[in-house]
């Protein structure tokens, strides 16, 4: 049965069916919803329900808990509606907004960048050069309609490019990293839908940044802080970047430069499991931890976290709880795996 979701404070509205999810629904009715991960476990599609009911969805309490929902709070990727709906959501301008679509994709180039991490360059369509922001991801879409999410690393420009950065960590028996890692050739198309998420710099405050990556959620905050640097922008620019070796740190050498050349950037590297081998002088822990022992205070800034889901996670609930950072300036993506997404 279709019931009518109403978008509250934008008065924005659309159709949506008892049997799919409210954030499905709007983004096919052409409504610029923010979301990520699609899975309901990174938060980033929360909304409010101010009118009628919804059927949360299998969602584990630590994800939506029994407070949450008691306060009307759902997350929308999840949320299938059991009556007409208004709710209070955090809408993306529409000038920020760049509507994804499906297209062919080459293989240009496989480099590692360590052991289990593959920098691979996609060409994109000739004709049509892709247009995305700076933090967005691209989907590969398997014939089986299985889906495969990665960051895009690279700059973007008013023009569109023609080739995209993307870093990809091998996961052993991950169907799709087991044959990035072994059998992938170059030349070979796949199919991609581009670009998706809104994991973007958000460039009217002027608030100071807090950039927080785990592992390859490295590649969109290179994409952001390049992006930002070819704009001009000069907001100060505090880079967090933990692995849990040396060797995960795989572009150091480039924020070290970032720092080196730029005031307003600051570089703080942090390793949790450090070997002999890794020779490790700098900062250890777990890396959101290492954030708050140096910002107490984040009541006036902007954070943008990309990683594991844990870290993320554990940032987005520890920084408002204990660093005072409002809710409204937590910006996300957390990078999930299949098994992570069947287990929730």
């Amino acid at each position: 049965m279709p019931y009518t979701v109403t978008l509250s404070p934008s008065g924005h509205s659309y159709a949506c069916d008892s049997t799919v999810e409210v954030l499905k629904a709007g983004l096919d009715a052409g409504m610029f919803m923010p979301y990520s991960c699609r899975s309901g476990l990174c938060n980033t599609c929360r909304g409010k329900i101010v009118e009628g009911k919804v059927d949360y969805g299998d969602i584990h309490d630590a994800y939506l808990s029994e407070q949450d929902r008691a306060q009307g709070y759902a997350l929308l990727c999840q949320a299938k509606p059991l009556s007409d709906l208004t709710i209070e959501v955090d809408e993306i301008d529409a000038g920020e907004a760049i509507r994804p679509k499906y297209m062919p994709a080459r293989i240009l180039d496989l480099k590692r960048a360590a052991n289990d991490v593959m920098i691979v360059k996609l060409g994109m369509p000739m004709n049509e050069p892709t247009l995305f922001r700076a933090g967005q991801y691209v989907d590969f879409v398997r014939p089986d309609g299985v889906r495969r999410s990665y960051s895009i690393a690279s700059t973007p420009t008013n023009d569109g490019l023609r080739s995209l950065e993307l870093h990809m960590r091998h996961l052993p028996g991950g169907r799709f990293t087991d044959r990035v890692f072994g059998a992938m050739k170059v030349r070979e198309m796949h199919k991609i839908e581009a670009p998706l998420g809104s994991f973007f710099l958000r460039d009217k405050s002027d608030k100071p940044m807090v950039m927080v990556a785990s592992g390859t959620g490295f590649a969109p905050i290179k994409s952001m802080i390049n992006d930002s640097l070819q704009r001009g922008f000069t907001r100060p620019i505090t880079l967090y970047w933990g692995g849990r070796r040396r060797e995960d740190l795989y572009m150091m050498a480039s924020c070290e430069a970032w720092a080196k050349q730029h005031s307003h950037i600051r570089f703080v590297p942090v390793v949790s499991e450090a070997t002999p081998q890794c020779a490790w002088t700098g900062r250890t822990g777990f890396v959101h931890r290492v954030v708050m022992e140096d910002f107490p205070d984040l009541s006036g800034h902007q954070v943008y976290a990309c990683g594991a889901p844990v870290m993320v996670d554990s940032a987005r609930q520890d920084f408002s709880a204990m660093c005072g950072l409002p809710a409204e300036e937590f910006f996300a993506d957390a990078f999930l795996t299949e098994k992570e997404k069947s287990a929730a």
